[in-house]
């Protein structure tokens, strides 16, 4: 069975709004085995709300509508989904008594706008709203169900789980069908060579396998269909085995794990600290590990350098080099490293030099180099690395590529321990 979500409403498609429904509504759905193929979000206008619900209504077999449910002259969800399901509004007098005793309750005289509220698609099924005073209703047409849900969070959740998740696991006889996800995090390779590595398991219909990319970081989701939890989670965990022969160290972390989090946890259990200096990132390294490590903090020391005289004030024999060869180098971030190492008393020395070129342009686009290089006390590691577009987009990435050396070394170290 397939499940479509319609959120409506001006201020989605403005950006005033974050929409959270849509999912909220998705995680419900997976519960009883829904699956999800649309989502839409449509504006406060009859004519569209109409037409995407009828596109819906061909494609899908269960219709969520969330918003245009309240009192307003632009909340017109019910005179749509009347016209997309071919039906009438009519006036359902027991929505109309309870709307009328929930102002009464709370000592307030019901205004006529309200009584809009109480009208619905001829033939729908009301579901009352004792969490708020927009009713909402289900519509069973031939083609598939449209269920209208209020828009505020707090009302559609209760109604998702009170009210709709049983009554569509009872129409649609799903049982304890569920649908669950893992996701392993992974950094240090594009997506293109997670894909390259992977993509005979990216076919599989059962689980299946999808990417998510991210600056310096590709998320491979793992989603399994199953009868019970217990299923799904041996589905899940098959082709996480198989992921994980493929993909190796590349896979850092799972499901919310942040590679900070993952960094900062290493270099605590070993009981070591790290220094840093930074200049492309702004401090942006030391940030995330600082932020990740609060309860055992791992930071000797961090600096950042914007110019030549900034790194001479840490180490003046810095001075020579970058004369002979510039701030950004591979000379310098190697001597960098290891003059923190050395005089900080940390056990490993990063740094980080990158030059930024900006470029004048609608995005604003930066290219430039960086070299990372880390010192400890099996020796110095060194990379390049050249980066394009936005500076901040350019922070991810090479603050993922810091941290992800970082890692790797401890890998290393540990393997040869």
């Amino acid at each position: 069975m397939q499940a479509e979500i319609v959120t409506i409403g001006t201020e989605l498609l403005l950006g005033k709004i974050v929409d959270t429904n849509a999912a909220y509504i998705a995680q419900q759905l997976a519960t009883i085995g829904l699956d999800l193929y649309y989502e839409t979000t449509v504006g406060d206008n009859e004519e569209r709300i109409t037409s995407v619900l009828q596109q819906a209504l061909a494609r899908s077999d269960v219709v969520i509508t969330s918003g245009g449910l309240g009192p307003t002259v632009d909340d017109v969800t019910r005179q749509a989904v009347a016209k997309a399901a071919g039906r009438e509004l009519v006036l359902d007098e027991k929505l109309l008594a309870q709307i009328e005793a929930r102002f009464a309750r709370h000592g307030f005289t019901m205004s006529d706008n309200n009584r809009r509220q109480a009208y619905i698609p001829q033939g729908a099924r009301p579901i009352e709203n004792p969490v708020g005073t927009a009713p909402a209703f289900i519509v069973e047409t031939e083609q598939g169900l449209i269920i209208s849900l209020p828009g505020v969070p707090r009302e559609l959740k209760h109604l998702m789980e009170t009210r709709v998740i049983p009554f569509l696991r009872e129409k649609l006889h799903t049982g304890q069908v569920i649908i669950k996800s893992k996701t392993l995090r992974t950094c240090g390779i594009g997506e293109s060579t997670v894909d390259s590595r992977i993509g005979d398991l990216m076919r599989s219909s059962n689980p299946t396998v999808g990417l998510a990319a991210h600056p310096g970081q590709t998320d491979v989701r793992i989603t399994a269909k199953a009868e019970n939890e217990a299923q799904a989670d041996r589905l899940i965990a098959e082709m996480e085995e198989k992921l994980r022969e493929r993909l190796g160290d590349v896979i850092y972390g799972t499901e919310e794990q942040t590679l900070e989090e993952v960094v900062a946890a290493m270099v605590a259990e070993r009981g070591l600290s790290v220094a840093i200096v930074e200049t492309n990132t702004q401090g942006l390294i030391a940030q995330r590990l600082e932020n990740a490590s609060q309860d055992r903090p791992i930071l000797r020391d961090s600096y950042i350098v914007s110019r030549p005289e900034d790194a001479v004030e840490i180490a003046s024999s810095l001075r020579s080099l970058i004369q002979e060869h510039g701030l950004v180098s591979d000379q310098i971030a190697t001597a960098t490293a290891k003059h923190l190492r050395e005089t900080t008393g940390a056990d490993i020395g990063l740094a980080v030099f990158g030059s930024m070129e900006e470029r004048q342009g609608l995005f604003a686009e930066s290219t430039g180099e960086t070299h990372i290089a880390l010192s400890t006390a099996e020796g110095t590691t060194q990379r390049a690395y050249k980066y394009g577009g936005t500076s901040e987009l350019v922070k991810s990435w090479v603050s993922n590529a810091a941290l992800d050396l970082v890692r790797r070394s401890l890998i290393k170290t540990r393997s040869g321990d």
